[in-house]
């Protein structure tokens, strides 16, 4: 087991496999971003090997993020080792968070491998405002990709980031939306995570409004279910389905954090808005045994801080100067 200073039991990883996306969503990324080199990426191998290690000490559930995980190279041989860790018993839950775009090719790969669940980013039903927001996004594609996903029997969670006067005349649309396909929807506060050139403050819409404006419409009751992640969840009495929110900045969910973040480089961020880190692939790459490499996740661990500092200020610089897409959505 891996225990953090504040009593916390660490039993969930985000593991990046990639910095890169095909898209430029505006509150996540500039347009002209500057990837890493790809010769500083750990290799599916490198990965593997990680996610093993941190499954022996004590991960039940590992969910793949980026970047857009689908974009990387073959990626779906990690996929599928990692499905095995789950069918050994191993591992609880293997899980993936992805923009849409290669849903289409991969979503039965992805439900042969053992992979059950699925988060879909999606911030808007209206394909110009989509492709707005995505910047180079394809609102067809996705679509193609979600109902793919549908088809091959995975769970689906529509993740959206709530952008006042971006998106916010649609969130009774995404609601029935989803409860029509039968998904579950979350609604994401706009984090301070890199620059982006464009004043946040512009953007951010506390959920605690969200909620308000959708209990016009829809009646919503409160529930315990959780899926590991911080969002809070409701009952849509309407439609069945379930409402998360997530609210770093209006009520961080800090005291029950369960996760912990591996980049694709390998490094070990304990706290998604704080800048302590651990890197592990030095050691990773320097001995064949594991050891080394366990005493580095537990130093990594052993600096796991209470909780973040976000704040969206019009003066204020990003709470972290890395982007989403360098730590693992």
């Amino acid at each position: 087991m891996m225990i953090d200073p504040f009593c916390r039991n660490i039993t969930y990883l985000r593991l990046s496999v990639t910095d890169r996306c095909d898209l430029r969503c505006v509150y996540c990324m500039a347009e002209d971003m500057q990837f890493l080199p790809k010769a500083s990426i750990l290799s599916l191998e490198e990965l593997q090997r990680l996610s093993e290690a941190f499954v022996r000490k004590g991960v039940r559930k590992i969910r793949l993020t980026g970047g857009e995980p689908l974009v990387r190279r073959n990626v779906m041989s990690l996929v599928a080792n990692l499905g095995r860790l789950v069918q050994a018993g191993e591992l609880d839950e293997l899980t993936l968070t992805t923009n849409g775009t290669q849903l289409a090719k991969h979503a039965e790969g992805l439900a042969a491998a053992g992979v059950r669940r699925l988060n879909v980013s999606l911030d808007s039903l209206r394909p110009e405002r989509f492709q707005a927001l995505t910047r180079w996004g394809r609102f067809e594609q996705v679509m193609q990709g979600i109902m793919a996903a549908k088809a091959a029997g995975l769970a689906i969670k529509i993740n959206t980031v709530a952008l006042k006067d971006a998106n916010d005349d649609e969130f009774d649309d995404l609601v029935a939306w989803c409860g029509e396909h039968g998904f579950d929807l979350t609604f994401i506060e706009t984090m301070p995570m890199g620059e982006i050139h464009s004043d946040r403050t512009e953007q951010y819409l506390p959920l605690s409004l969200v909620r308000s404006r959708l209990e016009r419409r829809w009646t919503l009751s409160d529930n315990d279910y959780r899926t590991g992640g911080p969002a809070r969840y409701v009952t849509v009495a309407e439609t069945g389905r379930r409402i998360g929110f997530i609210t770093p900045m209006t009520h961080n969910f800090c005291e029950t954090c369960n996760r912990v973040r591996v980049t694709c480089t390998g490094t070990l961020y304990p706290c998604l808005g704080q800048e302590d880190a651990t890197e592990l692939a030095p050691v990773l790459r320097s001995s064949e045994s594991d050891r080394l490499l366990e005493e580095a996740i537990d130093a990594g661990i052993a600096h796991k801080p209470k909780g973040h500092d976000f704040v969206i200020d019009r003066n204020a610089r990003p709470a972290v100067s890395r982007h989403m897409s360098v730590t693992g959505g």
